[in-house]
């Protein structure tokens, strides 16, 4: 990915240029400076031109004559294969006989694109497979499609949908894979497509402009700890105290505005989570991503069907949960009543729980918890040790922890560090009190002791960072084994020795 320095060529400004492959087809992609008030976001396929585009969509029809899509099977890969291969057969047929003359490498690109269409999301395919990305969203198809990237924000496309009809069959496909439906009936739905991506649909009239389609991006790099140390979401130190807490399995809450990185923080957290745990996940949609050698149960809520049946809720999940023994559970958002007592019920019965809340900083986080529609007693937030707010600066295209407050005996929060916006530094303005006694407490701590296994862990956290130990595993594997040889790992630490899972495996 080029985007060390803005190029400039002509009368615009190139930030970031790279290539992308979309199930076979590949892709440019260019992010550029045009003189609008964001980006452009220019994708182009080479070898294609808009007019063969153009004509290949419009032979959709034709290709599904010849080979029809059965959706009650399109979830079965076996299935996915033996249609690819017939569309690639009769793209050879439709190629031939309205692009004659075609080399092998121009049918090759063709029916890449063709296969997109049929089986994909058409030009949308090509945004999807871009990790750079968060969002994907299709407000109209009188406008241009829209991109959330992760270093530039939201970038305006040069791709268009071709109109209203496609947009409504497209949400159409992705409902109909997973037992959903949309129609002027019933004009919003939630769904998810097979990488776990979140998908929300809108139609007209509901939303004025026209049919509507926004894809949230599940990520397949999750994000560790050390991962947002490396990039400012938090400092070493207050990932170090985390770190403290979740070893001594002490209850945290993360809130935090809606894309503020709650859930990308709650699973940064999870690789502190010892091995010898069993941990239960309870999620709306799949967006957590735990290290590969934990003991982990991943589970999911489900929406009724057409005939309001078979709906499995949250508060349904975590009282299954109880029942399968875990010392961890991770809950992917409070929202009601029944979710948080229930929460509550899980800390009281000696399981460490994280979950998250909307909520804008940790004060927020208790006038939330403790009003409609959650509305809990105030006395029983303390059961938490403390809240981790998160912060999204959309003008700056950053996150980070905003506050980190310890629970106090009354229910109200202490913040102990705070981001320092003007500097974009975090700083402790009040002593660890109730928190530091718990963990103490758990762990038979002295002051002096609680002072120098912090140190420690912040050390072994930027020894990570400069040896860019980021992915979830390898990140995993690094504390699991200071669980198993705490002095060793901290020496490695100290000694700055170059990373390598060898020496890690000889511990």
């Amino acid at each position: 990915m080029q985007d060390a320095q803005t190029q400039q060529r002509g009368g615009e400004k190139e930030y970031a240029s790279y290539e992308l492959d979309a199930h076979g087809l590949k892709i440019s992609v260019r992010i550029l400076d045009k003189g609008s008030f964001v980006p452009i976001y220019e994708v182009t396929v080479p070898g294609l031109g808009d007019a063969t585009k153009v004509l290949l969509i419009s032979l959709r029809q034709e290709l599904l004559s010849m080979v029809p899509i059965d959706p009650t099977r399109i979830e079965d890969q076996e299935y996915v294969n033996e249609l690819t291969q017939k569309y690639i057969e009769a793209s050879n047929v439709i190629i031939d006989r309205y692009l004659p003359g075609s080399t092998p490498d121009t049918k090759k690109i063709l029916i890449a694109y063709v296969i997109n269409f049929m089986l994909g999301l058409g030009d949308l395919e090509g945004p999807l497979s871009d990790d750079n990305l968060e969002e994907v969203a299709v407000n109209t198809s009188k406008e241009p499609i829209w991109v959330y990237h992760k270093k530039f924000g939201w970038c305006k496309t040069n791709l268009m949908v071709q109109d209203e009809d496609v947009v409504y069959n497209d949400a159409e496909q992705i409902g109909r894979r997973i037992g959903r439906q949309i129609s002027n009936l019933a004009p919003l739905m939630d769904a998810e497509l097979p990488d776990g991506s979140r998908v929300n649909a809108t139609l007209y009239p509901i939303s004025q402009k026209g049919n509507t389609i926004t894809i949230r991006k599940f990520g397949k790099n999750p994000w560790t700890m050390t991962a947002m140390v490396a990039n400012g979401t938090l400092s070493s130190e207050v990932a170090a105290l985390t770190w403290l807490a979740v070893e001594n399995e002490v209850s945290i809450l993360i809130s935090g505005g809606t894309a503020s990185g709650k859930t990308s923080f709650l699973n940064g957290m999870s690789i502190f989570i010892p091995p010898s745990h069993r941990v239960i996940s309870v999620e709306e949609d799949r967006e957590l991503t735990l290290p590969n050698f934990l003991h982990w149960v991943p589970m999911l809520t489900r929406q009724p069907n057409p005939e309001g049946k078979g709906e499995i809720t949250l508060y349904n999940l975590m009282i299954n949960a109880l029942r399968q023994r875990p010392d961890v559970m991770l809950v992917g958002e409070v929202r009601t009543k029944s979710d948080a007592e229930t929460l509550f019920e899980a800390i009281h019965t000696g399981h460490a729980v994280y979950g998250t809340v909307h909520a804008d900083n940790a004060q927020d986080t208790i006038v939330r918890m403790t009003n409609p529609p959650i509305d809990v007693p105030k006395m029983m937030l303390n059961a938490f040790g403390g809240v981790i707010s998160l912060f999204r600066h959309r003008r700056l295209g950053i996150r980070r922890v905003l506050e980190f407050a310890e629970m106090l005996r009354s229910g109200d929060v202490s913040v102990v560090y705070r981001w320092d916006a003007r500097n974009d530094a975090f700083a402790q303005i009040a002593e660890i009190a109730r928190l530091s006694e718990t963990i103490s407490l758990y762990g038979g701590y002295d002051r002096n002791e609680l002072s120098d296994n912090l140190e420690g862990k912040q050390k072994i956290l930027n020894w990570m960072v400069k040896n860019n130990i980021t992915d979830v595993d390898s990140a995993g594997y690094v504390v699991s084994s200071y669980y198993r040889n705490a002095e060793k790992v901290l020496k490695m630490a100290s000694d700055n020795v170059p990373y390598s899972k060898d020496m890690l495996e000889k511990l």
